[in-house]
């Protein structure tokens, strides 16, 4: 689904969760918030509904516990937090308490991929391949700030566990013009068609697959760019439709290649037996990456921006 697309602002995806909260709190009495010491940009919440507001302190088991208990009387509890932590530290948790017994708890948080700033302690690189082995779990990948809002609202009526994906979460690039694109849970948006090769991507990938295809459209190549932010369950009509009109297919994302999106695709062309004329995937290899920022990363480890361009050209 095409809509209208802005590329000249850059907002804060953590402000915009803060501001999505309260807006729902008015709404839900259901709406619980809890968080493991992150809760910078929850202070709107918290000084409205302190009852419905929890901070456990930094002991990210014991808040997504607090949460199923919360789900089992009924409420639609958001965990806040670091997404390397919620999804390693309290993965048996978030297995068990939540996933085990399909409660409709949220997690959303920053982290995501090699943007943290933070070495590879606080990067979360393997989060997609652990929830989405879940049973019950929704897993998405924010790449717009803007996005937030929709994909919160749709979840209070969403059944079952959510995993919410977000970069750095301090300074976000827009891409969606607010309101012009209708987002739901289990979709993607077409963002740029072409007729040549597909870019598949997810998170801040995506904005950087648009910069490609911009650039190599001044070479005569026609390139397609999908937001698959719905990871798991992915939207298989709109790949299948990708294999059939361009046939060469590239999934990029910032994640361990092994594991992530690209894995879920490869597993649904051989269960489907569907062949595309070329496929590659684009990510973190097998390493723990050392500190510096997502694009300096990117760029040391092999799937910056320059190598998938590289890339497309050989494959046309």
């Amino acid at each position: 689904m095409a809509g209208s697309f802005n590329f000249g602002e850059w907002i804060s995806a953590r402000s915009v969760i803060g501001d999505t909260l309260c807006e729902i709190g008015e709404k839900n009495e259901k709406l619980f918030v809890c968080t493991p010491d992150v809760g910078m940009n929850l202070k709107g919440f918290r000084q409205k509904f302190p009852e419905r507001y929890i901070d456990v302190g930094i002991a990210e088991q014991n808040c997504v516990g607090v949460a199923a208990g919360l789900a089992l009387a009924g409420n639609i509890p958001v965990i806040m937090g670091m997404l390397p932590f919620l999804s390693m530290r309290a993965c048996e948790q978030v297995r068990t308490a939540v996933c085990y017994q399909n409660l409709p708890v949220r997690i959303i948080g920053t982290g995501g991929g090699l943007t943290s700033g933070g070495g590879s302690t606080h990067n979360a690189m393997e989060d997609l391949a652990i929830v989405k082995s879940m049973v019950n779990m929704t897993a998405l990948s924010i790449c717009d700030p803007n996005m937030i809002r929709d994909i919160l609202n749709l979840s209070m009526d969403y059944p079952g566990p959510m995993y919410i994906r977000l970069a750095q979460g301090k300074k976000d690039r827009q891409l969606y013009e607010p309101g012009t694109i209708e987002f739901s849970i289990g979709g993607s948006v077409t963002v740029r068609d072409g007729k040549d090769v597909t870019i598949i991507a997810h998170g801040e990938m995506v904005g950087e697959a648009l910069d490609a295809a911009e650039e190599l459209k001044e070479e005569g190549i026609d390139v397609r760019v999908i937001d698959m932010y719905t990871i798991k369950p992915f939207d298989r009509e709109t790949v299948k439709k990708a294999v059939e009109e361009t046939g060469k297919i590239i999934v990029w994302e910032d994640h361990l290649m092994s594991g992530g999106l690209a894995s879920s695709i490869a597993d649904y062309f051989v269960d489907e037996e569907i062949r595309p004329a070329s496929f590659r995937r684009f990510g973190i290899p097998q390493v723990y990456a050392g500190f510096g920022s997502g694009e300096e990363l990117r760029r040391k480890y092999g799937y910056a921006k320059e190598h998938v361009m590289e890339a497309i050209r050989k494959m046309v």
